[in-house]
C-alpha cells in the first residue's frame, strides 16, 4: 500500500499543472460520462460507491468487491446523430487483486468530402476510442486505485494517439454511508499527434467529491468540485454584446467572485425507493453557463434518470440536457454474471 502511494504521489508532482483553455486539447472524448448513472448525476462524480462499474471511469478507487462479475453496456444518443458505446466488467483474482477492463467507442457519423475547388469526393469518418484496465486496492477504510488508458481519435483514416492515466483515492465511513473521494482525471501524453500537427495537452482535471445519505432518510446527496488546480474557468465570449444602460450606453459582462465559485461544482440526488428501483437529477453549473444560449438556457445543465431492476438485470437511463436544443440520452444494461450462469445451470 505505501509503495502504491508513494508512485502516485511521484506521478502527480510530475504533472504540469498549468491552466489549460478549451479547444487546444486532445482526446476531450475523456471527459465525457459513460453510463446512465453517471450522467444523472451531473456528469462529474467521484464518491458514488455502489455496484455500477461503469463508476470507475469517473474514479478507479470507486472499484470495490460488489462490482464484481458485473458486465455493463451503456449506449448515448447525443445531437446531430452521434453515438457513444460503452462496455465495461470487473473481476477478482485470487492472486492479483481485483480488476476493471472498459471499452469506449465514440462515433461522430459521416462526413462530405470535397476537394479544394469544392467538389464532393465522397464521405468520411470521425470516432474516437480507448482502452481502460483499472485495477484498485483497499486497506481499511481507504481505496487507491489507478486506470491506464490507451485512447485514440481518427479524422479520415488520420490518427492521434495518447497514453493516459486516472488515479484516485476513496475514503469510506467505517459506521456512515458517507464516502469522500478524490480523483486525478487523464494525466498522459499524446505519443502520436495528427499528421502535420503539433501534440495537445490531455484533458487534465483534479476533482474532489463526497456523497452522503442520512440515516433515516431514502437520499443520497453528492456534491462534487472540479478543474481543482485552476479558479478562473469563467469564459466570456468577446462577441457577445451587453446590456445597454439608461443612456444608450453597452454595459460589458464582468466575472464575479460567485459565478467563477458556482462553476466548479456539480451536485447530484439519489431517491432510493428500494433495491429495484431508483430516481436521480443532477446539476451542472459550468455546463449551463457554457452551452446556454445568450437568451436563452432552457434545460442546459439539468439532468434526470431512473434505475429499475428486473430479476438479473439492471436497467439505467438518463436524459443530460447539454443544450437548449435538445439532450442526450443514455441507457446502461448490467447484469451480474455469476448469478446469471447459476439461475440457466439451475433451470
Amino acid at each position: 500500500m505505501k509503495y502504491t502511494a508513494a508512485l502516485l504521489l511521484c506521478l502527480l508532482l510530475s504533472f504540469p499543472l498549468a491552466a489549460q483553455v478549451g479547444g487546444q486539447r486532445g482526446f476531450t472524448h475523456l471527459e465525457l460520462p459513460t453510463s446512465a448513472r453517471q450522467a444523472a448525476l451531473g456528469g462529474i462524480n467521484v464518491s458514488a460507491f455502489g455496484h455500477d462499474v461503469n463508476m470507475v471511469t469517473a474514479n478507479p478507487s470507486l472499484l470495490n468487491g460488489e462490482m464484481d462479475r458485473q458486465l455493463s453496456l451503456s449506449y448515448v444518443g447525443y445531437l446531430a446523430d452521434i453515438k457513444q458505446s460503452n462496455l465495461a466488467y470487473a473481476f477478482n483474482h485470487e492472486k492479483l487483486g481485483r480488476w476493471a477492463a472498459t471499452i469506449n467507442y465514440l462515433n461522430y457519423g459521416d462526413f462530405v468530402q470535397r476537394d479544394a475547388t469544392g467538389m464532393e469526393e465522397g464521405t468520411f469518418a470521425v470516432n474516437d476510442y480507448t482502452l481502460s484496465l483499472t485495477h484498485a486496492r483497499q486497506a481499511e477504510a481507504f481505496t487507491i486505485g489507478a486506470t491506464a488508458k490507451f485512447a485514440v481519435s481518427s479524422i479520415a483514416g488520420n490518427k492521434a494517439v495518447g497514453l493516459l492515466a486516472d488515479v484516485g483515492g476513496l475514503f469510506r465511513h467505517p459506521e456512515r454511508d458517507l464516502t469522500v473521494g478524490l480523483a486525478f482525471k487523464n494525466i498522459g501524453y499524446q505519443v502520436k499527434p495528427f499528421d502535420d500537427g503539433e501534440r495537445q495537452a490531455m484533458p487534465f482535471d483534479a476533482q474532489l467529491g463526497a456523497s452522503y445519505k442520512p440515516e433515516h432518510m431514502p437520499v443520497r446527496l453528492s456534491v462534487t468540485a472540479h478543474h481543482l488546480y485552476q479558479f478562473d474557468v469563467v469564459y466570456l465570449d468577446p462577441n457577445t454584446k451587453g446590456r445597454l444602460d439608461a443612456n444608450g450606453n453597452e454595459i460589458e459582462e464582468e466575472k464575479t467572485v460567485g459565478d467563477k465559485i458556482a462553476r466548479h461544482f456539480v451536485v447530484g440526488t439519489e431517491f432510493i425507493f428500494s433495491k429495484n428501483f431508483q430516481l436521480r437529477a443532477g446539476y451542472n453549473h459550468l455546463r449551463r453557463k457554457e452551452l446556454r444560449l445568450q437568451n436563452k438556457a432552457g434545460g442546459a445543465g439539468f439532468s434526470l434518470g431512473a434505475m429499475l431492476r428486473v430479476r438479473a438485470f439492471e436497467l439505467n437511463y438518463s436524459s443530460a440536457f447539454f443544450h437548449p436544443s435538445g439532450a442526450g440520452h443514455y441507457v446502461t444494461i448490467s447484469t451480474d454474471t455469476g448469478t446469471l450462469l447459476k439461475r440457466k445451470n439451475t433451470e
